[in-house]
């Protein structure tokens, strides 16, 4: 039995238990360079353990919906941060870890200006982009020991678009 999921919009307190919502709007301002550069500051804390921050770039092919949704994922060792570089909306999917396994998934629609930090040991759906090829700053852990878990539901979630 597939179970439809509802898309909410991504605010900061829908997407806490996860991990922190990244935008300009509501954020620390901080002047810098003499005048000259607003620093949205700290919009998310990057979590490495033993390992390094990494910066990379991601670029995400366009999810087909329905979409079937059979497996998330997660990071035990450090956070992951997804933020857009073009402002074209895309999908946050996460859930609750329960007895080890991820939940009953959340889903969010994230705007062009907003990213997310997942926080380590975080179950999340990988990067969902939407209506065409997009790139994202991705910030997250690299270094000793796995940090990659992957969990596949016994039975689909179907998430709706249009």
């Amino acid at each position: 039995m597939t179970v439809r999921l509802d898309v909410r919009k991504l605010t900061r307190e829908a997407f806490g238990p996860f991990g922190e919502v990244m935008e300009t709007d509501g954020a620390e301002v901080r002047l810098i360079n003499g005048g000259t550069t607003e620093r949205f500051h700290a919009l998310a804390q990057a979590q490495t353990g033993e390992g390094a921050a990494i910066v990379s770039i991601f670029r995400g092919q366009p999810r087909r919906f329905p979409y079937s949704l059979t497996m998330m994922e997660r990071h035990p060792l450090g956070s992951q941060a997804f933020y857009p570089l073009q402002d074209r909306p895309w999908l946050v999917v996460a859930a609750q870890d329960v007895d080890g396994r991820p939940g009953v998934p959340a889903v969010f629609l994230a705007s062009g200006a907003q990213g997310v930090n997942y926080r380590a040991n975080v179950w999340h759906h990988p990067l969902m982009a939407l209506d065409s090829v997009s790139d994202f700053l991705v910030v997250d852990r690299e270094g000793e020991g796995n940090n990659l878990e992957e969990y596949d539901y016994p039975e689909p979630f179907e998430i709706i678009w249009s």
